[in-house]
């Protein structure tokens, strides 16, 4: 199921100076975002001094979620992002030093530029700081959030798939009590096929036998279109999906599989029809079972 959730730490500026620039209080923030999936898929962009951090990352995650594309988002960055320490005078020697080391090989290469002073120097003094406590507790918060968000989500869907199970059951119950009046009426009519069939060989077949050949006919297509059997296992597999809603947890496969068995339900039953409105009816119940089938694959 899809969700967002996020969450940050903070460091104390308390510190003495590290080559000759004074500590900085430092902003940790973490990101999970969720989409739709069938299998679990794990993905990390993590700054390179978290990068140690992600294995235990991922067996948090693994331990907590069974499906989704789940992004993990961590960005540090200074409290104050506006303020630019003075880069060491020993580091600024040091980079024109090898500036000109690099000019005497490759004389036509371009110049340091500020930008590229600062950021080297930037990267010559990582942050000091310890996160192998701070980044997992962090990734908790974020995560117990994101399973907050992703719960509500699932119950709105178990609320839709409720709503789909109901209209489904008014439509097998429209169906119902048509199968007996379409037999009654196809029985009608093969019986005044029979008189008219009697009337026609003036008496060079006996009737009995034609009555009885009238009546077969009547039974077999009684037989052909009894969707008796559809209803009462589509019944079935409503009664299985509303205990799985209610059961919650993991189901999210279990429901795949019973949809695609309402489906080949409502697909016996359109194959079946002997007038236009079961025809109508099983067209409705697979528009319905599409919807839901849409709305599974969602659902952890």
């Amino acid at each position: 199921m899809t969700g967002y959730a996020s969450a940050q730490h903070g460091t104390s500026a308390a510190g003495a100076e590290t080559e000759g620039r004074a500590a900085q209080a430092r902003r940790l923030g973490l990101e999970i975002r969720s989409v739709n999936s069938r299998f679990l898929d794990l993905s990390f962009r993590l700054p390179d001094e978290l990068r140690a951090l992600e294995p235990a990352l991922r067996a948090l995650l693994t331990a907590k979620l069974k499906r989704g594309k789940v992004e993990v988002r961590a960005a540090l960055e200074n409290e104050d992002s506006n303020t630019l320490q003075d880069p060491p005078a020993r580091l600024l020697q040091r980079l024109n030093s090898l500036q000109d080391s690099v000019k005497s090989w490759l004389p036509n290469a371009a110049p340091l530029s500020v930008a590229d002073a600062l950021r080297l120097c930037a990267n010559a003094h990582p942050g000091s700081e310890d996160w192998s406590e701070a980044v997992p507790a962090l990734a908790e918060e974020a995560l117990a959030a994101l399973l907050a968000a992703r719960e509500r989500e699932g119950k709105r869907l178990a609320a839709m798939l409720q709503d789909r199970v109901k209209q489904l059951r008014e439509l097998a119950q429209q169906a119902v009590p048509m199968v007996p009046l379409l037999v009654e009426q196809q029985r009608q009519r093969f019986m005044e096929r029979w008189k008219e069939a009697m009337a026609l060989t003036d008496g060079a077949t006996p009737p009995e036998a034609a009555r009885d050949r009238a009546l077969t006919e009547a039974t077999a297509f009684a037989i052909r279109i009894d969707v008796a059997e559809e209803i009462t296992r589509l019944d079935s597999h409503l009664d299985e999906i509303e205990r799985l809603l209610k059961k919650g947890g993991e189901v999210g496969k279990r429901l795949d599989f019973l949809i695609q068995e309402l489906h080949r339900e409502a697909n016996t039953l359109g194959s079946k029809s002997a007038a236009l409105d079961l025809t109508r009816i099983s067209v409705d119940m697979k528009v319905l079972i599409e919807q839901m089938r849409e709305q599974v694959q969602n659902i952890e």
